[in-house]
């Protein structure tokens, strides 16, 4: 069965060094053993979430970023197709103990979206929104405004579906996955932290997978 699932890793992952040139790198993906403490890898791509998974119409969906910014944005689905794009290649660790090695995310740098707002110097946190009736997580500014952060549309060449976070979902390699917010809908820059959904219910207000941030 599992040779006929296109998601599913038969060989063992790439080193960056394998990859094309224009591929950014996360450092991660460069340590001897990949797999942080606590995980175990998996080859498939599993669907895990909580709750209902938001349909949106690519015509409806708007992306907004706002907050500590000198010039909020708002892209429709057009305009954020205009943007310029990157590749990733980053390893993914969710806090339920599984990992996804050898993934090569497309989208949108999170540094291009921050020039473009121009982020004020009072900004310290960012807290992403989810179309998933209100749902937020919360990051650090300095965890957030890294090379391999992305808002990506693709993993490993395909569009993302809905059950993984489509039409676009945040992608931060560094931290669980959870911190990843899925079916992003807003990034708003902060002064003051403001722990999410997940965060409230008792995950660490962090998430380093190599700590094992898991819980508070």
């Amino acid at each position: 069965m599992l040779a006929h699932d296109e998601n599913y890793q038969p060989h063992d992952p790439r080193s960056p060094e394998q990859l094309p040139a224009d591929i950014i790198i996360s450092p991660d993906t460069r340590r001897e053993n990949r797999i942080p403490p606590g995980q175990v890898r998996t080859r498939k791509w599993p669907v895990l979430h909580y709750g209902h998974v938001p349909t949106i119409s690519l015509d409806r969906w708007r992306l907004d970023i706002r907050g500590l910014v000198t010039t909020p944005l708002s892209f429709s689905w057009a305009e954020f197709q205009s943007l310029p794009r990157v590749k990733v290649y980053s390893d993914f660790h969710c806090v339920t103990t599984w990992s996804r090695l050898d993934n090569v995310w497309e989208g949108v740098a999170v540094q291009e979206i921050m020039r473009r707002a121009g982020v004020l110097p009072e900004a310290k946190f960012v807290i992403p929104h989810g179309y998933d009736s209100g749902w937020t997580t919360n990051l650090p500014l300095a965890d957030f405004d890294s090379a391999d952060a992305l808002i990506a549309d693709t993993h490993d060449g395909q569009l993302l579906v809905p059950d993984h976070g489509g039409p676009v979902r945040l992608i931060v390699p560094r931290l669980y996955a959870w911190k990843s917010a899925k079916w992003l809908k807003a990034i708003e820059f902060v002064a003051e932290d403001q722990p999410g959904y997940w965060e409230q219910a008792g995950y660490h207000n962090h998430g380093d997978p190599w700590t094992e941030e898991r819980m508070w």
